[in-house]
């Protein structure tokens, strides 16, 4: 078997040597292909050809060499195409359209010499210290020669700068051009020094000026709206070709000209206007703005002066009384719903609105108080005529939200419980439902100690059935042709009535008194004291077109009741048989004689009743309805029980003091002026003076619960 011979490799003798010339004759090929690339034409040579040259050179450690070669070749490339935008058209958008080619024409060239580089950038550039890639060397150069040529970058942002302008005038421009030379801008690390700085002064310089102009031309209304306008303009403009990070500055500039320093003009020339004319979407556009700048407290006190002045113009305003609280409730409802969608139910002004009506509300002492009771009242008469019971628990919500308001709630307990019980014993409420929900919302509002005399009054109700239920099982075995209900009530509960004397009918005395007789026997030790203006009557009268139902006072009744036997009475002997007190006669007379419904006829015919007046009975009385109500005159409000129920609730606070001042002084034993004042104003719930204050403490020195320190008359001691 023959033998296998065994291949032998040997190095070369001498290493391989490199043409002559190698470096300069590779670098003249690449350099032919840079300049083509300069010049737009087409390379002679394939791109990998000019690869793998530019690999070889590297490999035989010549890409130092390379490099500054190559850098050498864009540099004069470079400063050639700057240079030659120097002395261009004065026209600001076409030389804008040169240096934008110019810049494209830039980035191209150096992406294709890069791709042609490619090798030189992954390895030489990479792994040497200092030296920048290819596309940074590049822009350097570019940003270098820029700078060099002065006029040209100055140029280009003063176009860039004017375009702008024209835009923020109206004038449509060429967003691509400008979105596109502010990317060069970023690119050559120029942006914020060259462009942003100068553009942040202009646009500055241009909302000063706007502001002052547009605001003097229009009204606020339409101002914040050109504002609300510019603040999207200005967004839409960073999003369009502005660098995102001068957003901020930007969109600050145009908030300090346009609202921050206008927030007073705008407050002082639109804001009572808005409100006045309950323009919603425009005080949400003005809340949105100066909430922008931190202005929400001048907007705040705005919004309290503005409840303030308005409230106090309706509360002071003695000849809006009658509508006082429908008033009141509408401008709460209006300033909630502004509250609510415009200021975002901001608790601030929340708190605001609340203090502003607490101010305002509190201004006219007392009365507010009272005319709050009195339109309860009404609402509570009137009850379910026209509105559903859901209104009517929505109007006693608003009501109490005034009722927290107001400082006298003794005021309005005191008018509360006297139209309280006017209802409850003359069956004028329309509601017991909503009666006690109104009675159970003061309850929550002030507790039970503040209700209690209220609930008692419906207990008194309650039990007055029993009492008659009982009293008609005692009496139904006799014939009766009058049908009596009497309301027993407990003194305590219930306003205090003057006592009034009246001379009853036989026939209603003798029921009087079967009914007194009836209840002192059940109740030994008791007192009844009968309160002949509260009583009403159902009575029944021939005339000469048919019988009829006359609903009327128990006064009226027994005014009626004394012509069942005489034609016709004078008005003195009137006075003698009722035994009614002369003004409350008077009033009786007038309403049965003068009113709409006459069942008595007058001589001689006046408006005023006179002593020397003849009164007989109409028997040619005529109405179209069987049962008929006859006004009681006596029982609308006069201005002297307006008068009696304040004094009762002054009395009551002189009360309420008196022991507040004990009870603080027996806690303390000794206390200065001031700390006994302070306490005082802590614990009473009412509006008082010091000067009040100061007299009760005077009246208990007298009476000797207090007496004073004989060495400081600033101090008190309590006696026990």
């Amino acid at each position: 078997m023959a033998a296998v011979k065994k291949m032998t490799i040997k190095p070369f003798k001498c290493p391989p040597k490199l043409p002559d010339k190698f470096e300069e004759n590779t670098w003249e090929k690449l350099q032919q292909a840079v300049n083509a690339v300069h010049h737009k034409q087409a390379v002679s040579c394939s791109l990998e050809e000019l690869y793998r040259a530019v690999e070889d050179l590297c490999l035989h450690k010549m890409a130092a060499n390379l490099y500054k070669r190559l850098q050498v070749e864009c540099e004069k490339h470079n400063e050639q195409k700057v240079k030659a935008l120097t002395n261009q058209t004065p026209d600001y958008e076409a030389f804008l359209g040169l240096v934008d080619a110019t810049w494209q024409d830039h980035c191209s060239q150096m992406l294709t010499i890069r791709s042609i580089f490619l090798y030189l950038d992954r390895t030489y550039v990479l792994q040497t210290a200092n030296v920048r890639s290819l596309w940074d060397m590049g822009l350097q150069l570019f940003r270098q020669h820029l700078s060099r040529y002065s006029d040209v970058e100055k140029k280009t942002i003063t176009g860039l700068l004017s375009l702008i302008q024209r835009e923020r005038n109206g004038e449509a421009i060429d967003r691509l051009l400008v979105k596109s030379l502010l990317r060069m801008c970023s690119a050559l690390q120029i942006y914020s020094d060259s462009f942003e700085k100068p553009f942040l002064e202009e646009t500055n310089s241009f909302y000063a000026a706007e502001g002052v102009r547009i605001l003097q031309q229009t009204d606020v209304s339409e101002y914040l709206k050109h504002v609300e306008n510019r603040l999207l303009e200005e967004n839409e403009r960073v999003t369009s070709y502005l660098d995102v990070n001068t957003r901020k500055p930007l969109v600050t500039t145009v908030e300090k000209q346009l609202i921050q320093s206008h927030v007073s003009s705008i407050l002082d020339k639109g804001f009572d206007t808005l409100m006045d004319q309950t323009r919603t979407a425009d005080l949400a556009r003005m809340y949105s703005l100066l909430s922008r700048v931190n202005a929400q407290d001048d907007l705040k006190s705005s919004w309290h002066v503005y409840i303030k002045k308005t409230g106090s113009s309706m509360v002071t305003d003695e000849e809006r009384d009658k509508n006082l609280v429908k008033d009141l409730l509408d401008f709460k409802a209006k300033l909630d719903g502004i509250l609510s969608n415009a200021f975002e139910n901001n608790e601030s002004f929340q708190g605001t609105l609340k203090d502003a009506f607490e101010n305002f509300i509190n201004a006219r002492q007392n009365r507010p108080a009272e005319l709050i009771a009195k339109f309860v009242d009404e609402k509570m008469k009137t009850g379910n005529k026209g509105s559903s019971e859901e209104e009517l628990e929505q109007t006693l919500d608003a009501v109490m939200i005034l009722f927290r308001y107001i400082q006298g709630k003794d005021v309005f307990e005191a008018f509360y419980k006297k139209d309280l019980a006017k209802r409850l014993l003359l069956g004028k409420s329309a509601s017991f439902d909503a009666e006690k929900s109104m009675i159970a919302k003061l309850r929550t509002e002030c507790g039970s100690s503040f209700t209690s005399k209220l609930e008692g009054m419906f207990k008194d109700i309650e039990l007055s059935k029993d009492i008659m239920s009982a009293y008609s099982q005692t009496q139904k075995n006799l014939s009766q042709n009058i049908e009596m209900s009497v309301h027993v009530l407990t003194a305590n509960n219930w306003p205090s009535y003057a006592p009034m004397e009246v001379k009853l009918p036989a026939e209603l005395a003798v029921l009087q008194e079967t009914f007194k007789t009836f209840y002192l026997t059940k109740h030994n030790g008791r007192r009844l004291m009968f309160q002949p203006q509260l009583g009403h009557c159902l009575l029944r009268a021939h005339f000469a077109a048919g019988r009829k139902e006359l609903s009327v006072s128990l006064f009226q009744a027994v005014v009626l009741m004394l012509f069942n036997g005489s034609a016709e009475i004078g008005f003195r002997d009137l006075k003698e048989a009722s035994g009614i007190e002369d003004g409350e006669l008077r009033r009786t007379l007038q309403s049965l004689a003068c009113a709409q419904v006459r069942v008595l006829k007058k001589t001689p015919m006046s408006r005023d009743v006179n002593d020397d007046d003849l009164f007989s009975f109409a028997s040619d009385f005529t109405h179209k309805l069987v049962r008929i109500k006859i006004n009681q005159i006596q029982m609308k409000e006069t201005k002297e029980e307006n008068e009696q129920t304040t004094e009762r609730v002054f009395q009551d606070r002189q009360y309420q003091i008196d022991a507040a001042i004990v009870r603080i002084m027996k806690t303390r034993k000794t206390l200065t002026h001031n700390l006994l004042i302070s306490e005082l104003f802590n614990q009473l719930k009412f509006p008082v003076k010091p000067a009040d204050l100061k007299k009760r403490i005077e009246s208990l020195i007298d009476r000797e619960y207090l007496e004073r320190d004989q060495s400081n008359a600033q101090s008190y001691h309590y006696l026990a």
